[in-house]
């Protein structure tokens, strides 16, 4: 840890400042309930609503190291940017978003159909620390060429073979005639942090993770609430699914009634609500959930 980060006695969160994670991981930190000052502008060290954590916009390629030398306590940001720098950081919480694959593609019309062809061709990447492990494990020696962006065109401007790039759906592979040989990583966003740090904000830590995992296992959930006959509260329960079964309470106005609430995922909505009404439920509530303590 660097002597700053001994000092510092506030919590500081790395996030990126631009790229395609950075949105999203703004939006979720807020709707954990700590909001950024300067979320706009992104201001390099911006305060937040907790006077014990500040916030530094970064590079995401940065913030792993940022991390693990102390510049920062925590930082938000993906797995593939913490194995291609290599830093010595401790990996806190999977946030689940920002899935993307990294993958060894080749053009469409190429004759190559496994990574061991490639012995002694180009292989353009972003990724070359993660690349060139790749290749030293299965034993084929390549020339890599690393690029700052638009890898896909590398094959088609004559400087590359194959690449190697992230891909969330495929289709800008598809879009510029490459084909997939191998998937080599599957990453998604992580929040990291420095082991000295953990040590000495540990409360902190534990407070924000907390946050911010109500807020993951809030995701596509919903709050159901009706009034059902006793009568038919069986029928009810029989085509009810929740995280652990309803929670029934009495009616104090109608001892003729029961309320039921549930946590049901939204998957489910569509015909559920129809069928619970043919099974007796009434007066259906449906209510978004934006975070769920377990």
């Amino acid at each position: 840890m660097n002597p700053n980060a001994k000092d510092r006695s506030i919590l500081r969160l790395a996030i990126p400042n631009k790229g395609r994670i950075a949105d999203p991981v703004i939006e979720l930190v807020e709707s954990g309930g700590l909001k950024l000052e300067n979320s706009r502008t992104r201001r390099l060290i911006s305060k937040t609503s907790d006077p014990d954590i500040e916030v530094l916009f970064a590079r995401p390629a940065d913030i792993p190291e940022y991390v693990a030398n102390g510049a920062a306590d925590i930082g938000i940001t993906g797995r593939d940017m913490v194995l291609e720098r290599g830093s010595v950081v401790d990996e806190i919480l999977d946030l689940k978003s920002g899935h993307a694959r990294l993958v060894l593609a080749v053009p469409e019309d190429s004759g190559i159909t496994s990574s061991k062809q490639l012995g002694g061709m180009k292989v353009a990447t972003e990724f070359p620390g993660i690349c060139g492990k790749y290749f030293d494990e299965i034993g084929v020696d390549v020339v890599l060429v690393p690029v700052g962006g638009a890898c896909e065109a590398a094959p088609y401007l004559g400087i590359a073979d194959a690449i190697v790039d992230l891909t969330s759906s495929g289709t800008t592979l598809a879009t510029n005639n490459l084909r997939i040989v191998d998937e080599i990583l599957d990453s998604t966003t992580i929040l990291i942090g420095n082991p000295g740090s953990r040590k000495k904000f540990h409360e902190k830590i534990d407070e924000f993770c907390l946050a911010i995992d109500s807020v993951i296992h809030a995701r596509g959930q919903r709050y159901l609430m009706m009034n059902v006959e006793r009568s038919y509260l069986d029928d009810v329960r029989a085509v009810l699914p929740g995280l652990s079964g309803p929670t029934v309470m009495d009616v104090v106005s109608d001892k003729s009634m029961v309320a039921v609430h549930a946590v049901v995922s939204e998957d489910h909505l569509y015909s559920l609500v129809s069928t619970l009404k043919r099974a007796g439920a009434k007066d259906i509530l449906v209510v978004p959930i934006e975070r769920m303590i377990r």
